[in-house]
C-alpha cells in the first residue's frame, strides 16, 4: 500500500511540474502573463512597439515603476489591476525587467 500511495504521489508531482498551467517559479509565472497579456503589443522580443507600445529593450525603469503602470495604466495601455492578481503583476513587472535589456 505504501507503495502505491508513493507512485500516485510521484506522477502527480512529475505532472504538476510539467503542467503548462502550474507556475513552478515567479520566472514562469512572469513569462506566461507576459505572453497572455503583454506580448500583443510589446512583442515577443519587447520592440514591436504596437497600439503606442514603448520598446520594453529600452526602459530604464524600476521593479516598482513597473508594477505601478501595469496596475494602473499609462496614456493608452490599460490597467492591469482588475486583470491580474499582485503576484502576477509582480511576477510579469520582474519578468521585463529581467527579460528585456538594451543591447539584446
Amino acid at each position: 500500500m505504501k507503495q502505491y500511495t508513493l507512485a500516485i504521489f510521484v506522477i502527480a508531482l512529475v505532472w504538476a511540474c510539467n503542467n503548462p498551467g502550474v507556475s513552478n517559479s515567479d520566472g514562469d509565472l512572469g513569462q506566461s502573463v507576459f505572453k497572455k497579456n503583454c506580448k500583443l503589443c510589446h512583442g515577443a522580443d519587447g520592440k514591436q512597439m504596437l497600439n503606442g507600445a514603448k520598446d520594453l529593450n529600452l526602459s530604464t525603469m524600476t521593479l516598482e515603476e513597473r508594477i505601478n503602470i501595469i496596475t494602473n495604466g499609462k496614456k493608452v495601455m490599460v490597467p492591469f489591476k482588475d486583470v491580474l492578481t499582485a503576484e502576477q503583476i509582480k511576477a510579469v513587472a520582474q519578468y521585463t525587467k529581467d527579460t528585456f535589456k538594451s543591447g539584446k
